[in-house]
């Protein structure tokens, strides 16, 4: 109850109607294939660019003047490139001495000098290769002269500066020069992160070595240091508190997140974990690799909503004269008609189950008319329907599948059941022990491995922090008074005054937004993925506080807006994006340039924001009948058939796992009129052995199981818990010590780095911590 209480406000979800839509937005629905490739992030440009805001775009000029400024003064006459490494580590040596010293502002002017050089030096370059080859070649020496380090302890001297804090906090509106330190210390730190971060094959041995070591660094504390990927929490934790609103969150979130795609590991690091300790613990391998599975798919043409229909219906009344024949559509892979042709909108279909019946059924009479009356005119023999070939997935099966298939087949045959036993087949027909044979051949087993602390940076603070920052980035979210600002380091201390600079800094903010909740929607994908595989209950632990502090709703939320729309949205400047801004002139802006965008035919991070929040829906949701229901309670079935109009199979792919779990609940009729997309379903989804998602006929499907699930599952955890971290008691009923001085005085055994860290955890657990006196009246 205490983190429910504490759970961000649960956003309110409402469906549209496809009516409502206007016709720019209809259009877009007609986009071809989009080409789009799924990784663990955008090409390494773009990530790049993506750290800056366009308001910072004078900054480059600063970081530059500051560097030459002293760059001139130790080596007169010659230029960065043609320095010999001796004499740029000589240099650096310099810069570093100079991060020591006690005035602010000179220290400041050393560190945007540091960032020129982490930035490419693209005052030497004459295009973006140039610039890149050098960022990249910049920051493998600064790391390997302890540059990392030296500005890890200019952070925390930062994050604990109570001056800024409370200075900010008296502002009435806080700007970009309110972090410019942080800002600057932030944009080093990525850099340098990103850079060596990015494998290539002509990469030197000495960067390999520092590579594994960077690694290691950033996944272990260091003498008195928390590991960082812990106090860049901290910093999230602290702004959503409002003790440091002026902290600069993008980049704080951009960061956190490269730390963990670091020292973790992406995607393809994740599969072969995961193979690696399959083949440990005896299992056989994977049948498949899930993302290149989803790669080799093509995407179905969406459902086309009622008014489409008609129209293409008048269209055909029009034209049956000269062409009677209908247009095939094209086929997919396997061969199979397209799913969701003419499918009905499927938007209102609680609320107007029998309106869009009515017009579909119309709407198929006229059609098979239409067809009737053209095929003895060209095309007398019969169209031969193509059948699957095959499907994409193997099946799976779960121990519980087989447990409820034999108590089925016992409770027929003998009378009785054996609860759990798998094994005893005595008194059963022969068919029954072929069927559990098969079903033991696909099994997939579970398996857990050690834990880490679940209370390290995963409670249920950080998961509120993420998803408040995630509901202020939402598009469809609306500005209140009692919610958090994410436009600290985007917004100019002056605001604009034309209408240029207007347009300019609307897209600024909308590409900030877009920035802040891809990067949200990576980190937590990311976490419950490494959990998962880690350990069960980790992953049931950190999943249960973001169902608890409404996750399930705020991602409902996000995707009940015109999701076309915003994948296809063009809030970015190409002529302004680094580093391509830094080494070509840029030329004259105008108010149509601005409007017209770039001619990309889609937004990358986007819909890689879109597949992440699909991605965490499904991990949040499966097998689990209290939060399937939920999506069946906030009416997720019309809001997900309209994120079906995006022609991308990865997308398409969740949006219908998410569709297959809630079909038995959404009743016959649902059912009846969205065959089109239970096709869809059938065709694309993995088939689990003795499901029947397409019936409703699922012995799980009790009603008064629901709350029990999550209670069940919340006291398996705290046992587990309890039983791995806690100090295990002779009795249950030990007496209470209640003197003073025999409490301080027993040993306690504590961890190793214990001391190291003893100082923050102090800080952050204790003295941070409000005490609320008043609570003890309660118990007098």
């Amino acid at each position: 109850r205490r983190s429910a209480q504490h759970a961000i406000p649960c956003p309110r979800v409402r469906s549209g109607h496809p009516r409502c839509c206007p016709p720019e937005s209809r259009s877009l629905r007609f986009l071809g294939t989009l080409e789009f490739e799924y990784g663990d992030a955008d090409s390494h440009a773009a990530e790049l660019s993506e750290l800056y805001s366009y308001t910072e775009e004078p900054e480059f000029v600063t970081n530059r003047r500051c560097f030459e400024e002293d760059f001139q003064t130790q080596v007169q006459g010659k230029r960065w490139p043609d320095l010999d490494t001796a004499q740029q580590k000589a240099y650096v040596m310099r810069l570093l001495d100079g991060l020591e010293v006690v005035n602010r502002d000179k220290r400041l002017k050393v560190a945007r000098a540091i960032l020129y050089l982490a930035q490419g030096v693209f005052g030497e370059c004459n295009n973006e290769l140039d610039v890149l080859h050098w960022s990249r070649h910049n920051n493998f020496l600064l790391y390997q002269m302890g540059m990392f380090t030296a500005f890890l302890e200019l952070l925390n001297m930062e994050i604990d500066n109570s001056q800024a804090c409370s200075s900010a906090l008296r502002k009435p509106a806080i700007s970009l020069a309110d972090s410019t330190e942080l800002r600057v210390l932030l944009s080093v730190m990525y850099l340098m992160i990103e850079s060596i971060r990015v494998e290539l094959e002509t990469d030197a041995p000495e960067w390999k070595t520092s590579r594994e070591a960077f690694k290691t660094e950033l996944s272990f504390p260091v003498h008195s240091e928390e590991p960082f990927a812990l106090l860049l929490f901290t910093m999230v934790i602290k702004f959503c508190s409002g003790h440091a609103p002026h902290f600069p969150m993008k980049k704080v979130l951009l960061l956190l997140w490269k730390v963990l795609l670091f020292t973790l590991g992406g995607f393809e690091a994740l599969q072969v974990m995961k193979m690696k300790k399959r083949e440990d613990l005896g299992l056989p391998p994977l049948p498949e690799d899930s993302i290149q599975v989803m790669r080799s798919m093509r995407a179905a043409s969406p459902p086309a909503c009622s008014i489409e229909l008609i129209e293409q219906q008048q269209q055909k009344r029009s034209h049956r004269s000269r062409r009677p024949l209908m247009k095939q559509d094209s086929l997919d892979i396997y061969n199979e008609r397209d799913p969701f042709k003419n499918d009905e909108a499927g938007v209102d279909e609680e609320e107007n189950d029998d309106v869009e019946s009515g017009i579909e059924g119309e709407l198929d009479l006229m059609e098979r008319d239409a067809i009737i009356q053209a095929l003895p005119a060209q095309r007398p023999p019969i169209e031969r329907v193509c059948f699957p070939k095959g499907l994409p997935w193997a099946p799976k099966v779960r121990q519980k599948d087989i447990e409820h298939f034999l108590e089925a087949s016992r409770h027929k045959f003998i009378g009785f059941t054996l609860g759990q036993d798998t094994e005893t087949l005595i008194g059963l027909p022969r068919p029954i022990h072929e069927s559990v044979k098969t079903l033991k051949q696909v099994i997939q087993w579970l398996f857990t491995f050690s834990l880490f602390d679940p209370a390290c940076g995963t409670g249920s603070c950080l998961n509120i922090a993420l998803l408040k920052i995630l509901l202020a980035a939402a598009p469809t979210s609306k500005a209140k008074t009692d919610s958090i600002n994410i436009l600290a380091d985007v917004l100019p201390e002056e605001m604009p005054i034309t209408v240029l600079q207007s347009m300019k800094l609307g897209i600024d903010v909308n590409r900030h937004k877009e920035i802040i909740v891809k990067s949200i929607s990576a980190l937590l994908l990311l976490l419950l993925k490494h959990f998962k595989l880690n350990h069960i209950y980790q992953f049931e632990y950190v999943s249960q506080h973001l169902v608890f502090a409404n996750c399930i709703p705020l991602i409902l939320k996000f995707f009940n807006q015109n999701i076309m729309s915003y994948i296809t949205a063009k809030n970015s400047i190409s002529v302004l994006d680094y580093p391509y801004c830094i080494v070509h002139e840029l030329p004259e802006l105008t108010a149509e340039s601005l409007e017209t965008g770039d001619n990309n035919q889609f937004c990358w991070r986007n819909l890689f924001s879109c597949i992440n929040l699909l991605r965490i829906l499904n991990k949040l949701t499966k097998w689990k009948h209290s939060r399937t229901m939920m999506l069946v309670v906030f009416k997720s079935a019309p809001i997900l058939k309209r994120a079906l109009k995006v022609k991308q199979a990865m997308m398409q792919l969740y949006v219908l796992k998410l569709l297959k779990i809630q079909t038995k609940y959404l009743g016959r009729q649902w059912r009846k009129s969205n065959m089109k997309t239970m096709s869809a379903i059938y065709q694309k989804v993995r088939h689990r052995m003795n499901d029947d998602w397409a019936y409703g006929n699922d012995i799980d499907a009790r009603p008064w199981d629901f709350q029990a699930e999550e209670c069940t599952l919340r006291a398996n955890i705290e046992a587990f818990n309890n039983r791995r971290y806690d100090k295990p008691q002779d009795s249950e009923f030990v007496p209470v010590d209640n003197c003073l001085q025999s409490v301080l005085g027993q040993r306690l055994e504590l961890p190793e780095d214990f001391h190291y860290s003893y100082e923050l955890w102090l800080e952050r657990e204790v003295f941070s911590q409000p005490i609320r006196w008043e609570e003890l009246l309660h118990y007098q």
